[in-house]
């Protein structure tokens, strides 16, 4: 029978000629990828090197997830190779193993490679042997395959009405080998057996319900030789079922459920990607805590153990793989070989309801090779795992109309309408378009989002000043949005925590992308934290709006709590004022005078208690620094439809348009590479809707362009 050894500790670990000793999960970008180093951080190759005594049967070495490209040798032969940072993959060492003492070396590289995708994304690509590394002993020659794509070798599929779908991949399998396939039950009791038969069958299953009941069953697969067991692998599964429809929304087991979910990298301060069980376990209760029944995973396959607990909890999980932003024909292998690992190491979750294939890959370009690429995709999906729809991720730019809408079983968008353009209404108006263009279409949100800096806090936020006020305003309007468009299956807040991004370089803050609704430490809720848990969560709580932010400037103020009760009462300075609403209550006329204010607010049994400071002067520390830089200065003011001389347009000059550090931003962004091409010095004196003519770009697209354009400020 096989046995399993972690393999965790005492690394030496070189990089660049120095070394030191070290446990796993290990990243060397934990601190330069996350602003140390300024926007740089290190990419390249580093080793990793133990000795290994030798072990009887066959013998594999696993890795949980090594990013990106990972070289394994064995007393300096050659094991095997992986390209790609995100899945599961094992290496037969059986006949490398020659001594009492051997020597691993483990050489993890994750420079830049146009061969394997993500190759340009909005978050650091960490480096190192990051998840958990095994060592798989005792194998018998015949088992359960442990190199098939690095699943465990045993799919599940399992319908409402109890019937079970098994295929075994059996390496070396002899004559006489028997395999026993069992289904258990959440208290260990056997409901269901078959011999060699792949199908059984459970009278009447308790279904997986997501939040309500995540039950879940498990499928022992047996391996039997002269009458001994040799083998056994346990996969857990779930019985349920999932559809959308391009009206009602979406459907789990019959039931109507609206998916109101958040999404979630799997980064942390200090620490990178080198995350622990228990890390996952508290990112799950954040999760679950705030109400949400969904979760995006991205951009990227995530932690069997973060899918084990999505089980676990009932969350309905989005998994995708690293097909972002640019597409790339020559990785297409790559995100082949990708999207195989992930459906394979993971269709057996229940939590699990879609397949991602790309994300916002249009943001250069939308061309037939990148529709075909994307295509491909697709159809390997169903193929590999017929019982789940595919999705995909678009970016706001991409058209309505676009052919690529109508190849995924279900369609999402990605809108920061508010933030980076326009302002939040702007994601109503698209609606509409939207629905008014593809009535048959059902559409989520996978991604929205507003920069919400700890430490910053305005009596008056506007858009683009980075202060957790403003980032609250952004979600109660989508919040609401999203509640009145039942043909909206889902959404995913963009993003649950403050994550590690090396360019980002905005709002005084280095190295990170602060849109999270909890700070990157996981030390502390966001105000948006209370507002989707007001909307979402059945637990009752009450939060005062600002309530970490002890100086206020005297005068007339507003309050604002946000909060699952039906009615709230704020008491400031002995004045009490109650409110019924739902969600979000107001309180306006509430006075704040010189020195210390009692405030209280209270709801049936619930009560809070705070002092503020009034004081004269708004504080200087609650707003961003002078000079910070900010990628969203002035895309804020909304206009109509006249022209304003003071804003850019489509009339002004290639040349003009790259003065604003907000578009060169762009620019560099989404396709840096054609500012150093000679074609710019030609180009600058033309203007850009010229540029565009000759382009023959697609109206909608253009009309996109006019309407960003229009919210910037010139130079």
């Amino acid at each position: 029978m096989r046995k399993v050894l972690s393999l965790n500790q005492e690394w030496i670990f070189c990089k660049e000629g120095v070394k030191e000793t070290v446990n796993l999960p290990h990243t060397w970008n934990g601190l330069d990828g996350q602003g140390e180093g300024d926007g740089n951080y290190y990419r390249g190759a580093c080793t990793y090197t133990k000795i290994l005594p030798r072990y009887e049967g066959k013998v594999f070495v696993e890795f949980k997830g090594a990013n990106a490209v990972c070289s394994v040798l064995v007393n300096g032969k050659k094991a095997g190779k992986h390209e790609g940072g995100y899945s599961t993959f094992r290496f037969d060492i059986t006949n490398l193993l020659t001594s009492p003492k051997n020597f691993l070396e483990v050489t993890v590289d994750n420079s830049a490679n146009n061969k394997i995708y993500p190759g340009f994304a909005d978050f650091t690509f960490y480096g190192g042997l990051y998840r958990d590394v095994n060592l798989i002993y005792d194998v018998p020659e015949t088992h359960f395959s442990l190199t098939d794509a690095g699943s465990k070798g045993v799919y599940v599929t399992a319908k409402t009405n109890g019937d079970v779908k098994v295929k075994a991949i059996v390496t070396n399998y002899v004559s006489g080998t028997k395999v026993k396939y069992e289904v258990l039950d959440a208290e260990g009791k056997v409901v269901a057996t078959a011999g060699d038969r792949e199908k059984l069958h459970v009278d009447s299953p308790v279904l997986w319900n997501g939040v309500k009941n995540p039950y879940l069953y498990t499928l022992r697969a047996t391996l039997i030789q002269n009458g001994k067991v040799i083998d056994e692998v346990k996969v857990r599964f779930g019985f349920r079922d999932i559809r959308f429809d391009a009206n009602e929304g979406c459907f789990l087991n019959g039931e109507y459920i609206k998916l109101k979910g958040v999404s979630r990298h799997q980064d942390r301060e200090t620490i990178g990607n080198a995350l622990t069980i228990e890390e996952h376990k508290e990112d799950i209760e954040l999760i679950a805590g705030m109400g949400a029944n969904s979760i995006r995973l991205a951009h990227y396959q995530q932690s069997e153990d973060f899918y084990d607990l999505c089980d676990e909890y009932g969350m309905l999980i989005w998994a995708e793989i690293p097909v972002i932003s640019r597409f790339n024909k020559k990785a297409q292998d790559n995100a082949m070989n990708q999207l195989e690992e992930l459906i394979k190491q993971n269709m057996h979750h229940p939590s699990i309801f879609c397949w991602g294939v790309q994300n916002e890959i249009t943001i250069t370009s939308e061309n037939e090779t990148l529709i075909e690429g994307i295509r491909d995709l697709n159809n390997y999906a169903k193929f590999l795992d017929p019982s789940r729809p595919t999705t995909q991720a678009q970016f706001t730019m991409c058209s309505p109309k676009s052919e690529l809408n109508r190849i995924t079983d279900i369609l999402a968008y990605n809108h920061y309408f508010g933030w980076y353009m326009k302002t939040c209404t702007g994601l109503d108006e698209w609606l509409a378009k939207f629905r008014e263009t593809n009535p048959d279409l059902g559409m989520g949100l996978s991604e929205y989002g507003a920069e919400g800096i700890l430490g910053y806090f305005s009596d008056d936020p506007v858009q683009g000043d980075y202060s957790e006020g403003y980032q609250a305003m952004y979600h109660e309007h989508y919040v609401k949005t999203i509640n009145a468009n039942k043909w909206l299956w889902g959404s995913y807040v963009w993003n649950m925590f403050d994550f590690g991004s090396a360019l980002r370089n905005e709002g005084g803050v280095k190295g990170r992308n602060n849109k999270g609704l909890v700070t990157f430490d996981r030390k502390q809720k966001k105000d948006s934290y209370y507002l989707y848990k007001a909307f979402w969560s059945d637990d009752k709580f009450i939060h005062l709006v600002g309530d970490r932010y002890p100086l206020r400037t005297i005068g007339e103020k507003t309050f604002k709590v946000y909060s699952n009760c039906d009615k709230v009462t704020i008491k400031v300075n002995g004045k009490q004022k109650t409110v019924t609403a739902e969600g979000i209550f107001v309180f306006d006329g509430m006075e704040i005078k010189e020195g210390e204010n009692k405030v209280t607010v209270t709801a049936g049994d619930l009560k809070e208690s705070y002092v503020f400071e009034g004081v004269a002067e708004y504080p200087r520390e609650y707003q961003k620094p002078d000079g910070a830089a900010s990628m969203v200065r002035n895309w804020f003011v909304e206009k109509d439809s006249t022209s304003n001389d003071e804003y850019y347009s489509l009339d002004d000059t290639i040349g003009d348009l790259l003065k604003s550090e907000d578009i060169l931003s762009m620019v560099k962004g989404a396709a840096g590479t054609i500012l150093k091409s000679p074609i710019m010095a030609v180009v600058k004196p033309f203007t850009l809707r010229q540029v565009i003519g000759i382009a023959k770009l697609n109206p909608e697209i253009v009309a996109m362009i006019e309407d960003f354009l229009t919210t910037i400020k010139k130079a």
